[in-house]
C-alpha cells in the first residue's frame, strides 16, 4: 500500500485496527513511535546499485491500555510528516514487535489495516546462477488437454 493510499483509508474510518499475520488484532491501545522516511542503497550480488525508498511506520504498545490513535491524529502526523521529511507517495512498511523488530507490508480488507509478511528475494537470480524453476506438470491433464484439441473431428487441424 503508498501512503495516498493509506490517507484516503484513515479519512473513512472512525477507529484503526491492525491485524498482525497470524490473524491477531494489534492491540487498540498501540502508538505510532515513528513516521519516517527510509532509503536503503545497496548493491546486488550480481554488482548492480540499487535503491530503495518507503514511508516506514513504527507500532508500539505500551501500558497505557486505555490509549487510542484516532484516524485524525494519524493522518496530522502524516501530514507534519510529509512537510518535515519531505515524504512521497511511497510504499509503505511497518516495523513492529516480535520476538525481534518485525518488517512487514500493509494492506486493507475493507475495515482493517493488515500487517503482511515480507520474503527476501535475490535481485540477480540471472547473475548468480540460481536456475530458473521448472513449470510442474501433471502428465495426466496434459495428455487430456492434447487430446481434446487435437482429436480427428476437433477441427484444429482445418
Amino acid at each position: 500500500m503508498i501512503l495516498s493510499e493509506l490517507k484516503n483509508k484513515l479519512k473513512a474510518l472512525d477507529a484503526i485496527n491492525f491485524i498482525k499475520p497470524n490473524g491477531e488484532l494489534v492491540p487498540k491501545y498501540f502508538h505510532i513511535t515513528e513516521v519516517g522516511l527510509t532509503t536503503k542503497n545497496f548493491i546486488d550480488c550480481g554488482g548492480t546499485i540499487r535503491e530503495e525508498k518507503y514511508v516506514n511506520f513504527q507500532l508500539w504498545e505500551a501500558n497505557d491500555i486505555d490509549h487510542r490513535l484516532a484516524p485524525i491524529k494519524l493522518l496530522n502526523i502524516i501530514d507534519l510528516s510529509e512537510k518535515a521529511l519531505g515524504i512521497k507517495d511511497l510504499e509503505i512498511e511497518i516495523e513492529y514487535q516480535a520476538a525481534t523488530i518485525g518488517r512487514y507490508g500493509l494492506e486493507f480488507n475493507g475495515k482493517d489495516f493488515l500487517l503482511t509478511n515480507k520474503q527476501t528475494n535475490c535481485l540477480a537470480q540471472d547473475k548468480c546462477g540460481i536456475p530458473p524453476e521448472k513449470l510442474k506438470v501433471n502428465l495426466k491433464e496434459l495428455q487430456n488437454s492434447a487430446a481434446s484439441c487435437c482429436s480427428p473431428n476437433s477441427g484444429c487441424c482445418n
